[in-house]
């Protein structure tokens, strides 16, 4: 006989329906949107630092949509790309280290483009 166990539904981050427009989203909505249950969100709560939505009332979790495309990003690097806990734990500090070199550089080339436009004016009016 079968059993009556259903497992969590096997749908790719990129079949996920899309985030609504909003400011805040409760667990279950949350849930919803990336096909979880909200015990798992909270307990993703307390493996990932990072994801710490706001809490209000009576202890209720208000989520904002960065929160969201995090669960979702957390979510691809367990379930599609087969990370352990810890593996996505080190994947995230990574990609958050590389989006703040990233960060560097960018504003590094932003000041010489400033300053070869000073120069560049500069060399106009002489």
């Amino acid at each position: 006989m079968p059993s009556q166990k259903t497992k969590r539904n096997n749908v790719k981050a990129t079949e996920l329906q899309p985030i609504p427009d909003k400011i805040y989203f409760t667990i279950g909505e949350v849930g919803k949107l990336c096909d979880l249950k909200p015990h798992v969100l909270r307990y993703w709560e307390q493996e990932f630092t990072q994801l710490s939505p706001n809490k209000r009332r009576g202890n209720r979790r208000y989520y904002q949509h960065k929160d969201v495309l995090l669960v979702r990003r957390i979510r691809n690097l367990l379930y599609d790309q087969g990370f352990t806990i810890e593996g996505a734990r080190q994947k995230l500090v990574g990609e958050v280290v590389e989006d703040q070199r990233h960060q560097k550089m960018y504003n590094a080339m932003r000041i010489a483009a400033q300053e070869l436009e000073k120069l560049l004016h500069d060399l106009e009016t002489v």
